[in-house]
C-alpha cells in the first residue's frame, strides 16, 4: 500500500468530518451518551476493521473514544486508513 503525501492526505480529509492529520496519522475523537453506547460502537468498528484487515489505534475513557489510523507497514497514512475512517463515520451515523 502506497503512503500518501500531505497534499493527498489534505484532499482526502476534505471528504471526512471531524478528522485531522498530525503525528503521521489521522485522528478523531467522538463523544457518546455513556459508556455503553461507546462500547457498542467500538464493537461494531472492531468487526468492520477485522473485515478490512486494518485495525485502529484507539482508547476509550467512559463516553469518549479517540481513534488514530495509520498503516504501520507503509510508515504513514494510506488509502486503507481513509477507507476505515469512512466506515467508522458511517457506523457513527448509523448507516452501517
Amino acid at each position: 500500500m502506497k503512503k500518501l503525501n500531505e497534499i493527498e492526505i489534505a484532499q482526502q480529509l476534505q471528504t471526512l468530518d471531524e478528522w485531522e492529520y498530525n503525528d503521521n496519522a489521522i485522528h478523531t475523537t467522538i463523544e457518546f451518551k455513556d459508556f455503553k453506547d461507546t462500547f457498542s460502537v467500538m464493537t461494531r468498528i472492531a468487526f468492520e476493521a477485522e473485515l478490512q484487515g486494518h485495525h485502529p489505534d484507539w482508547s476509550n475513557v467512559y463516553n469518549k473514544l479517540q481513534i488514530s489510523l495509520q498503516t504501520h507497514d507503509a510508515g504513514g497514512v494510506t488509502e486503507k486508513d481513509f477507507k476505515l475512517a469512512r466506515t467508522i463515520d458511517q457506523i457513527i451515523l448509523g448507516e452501517v
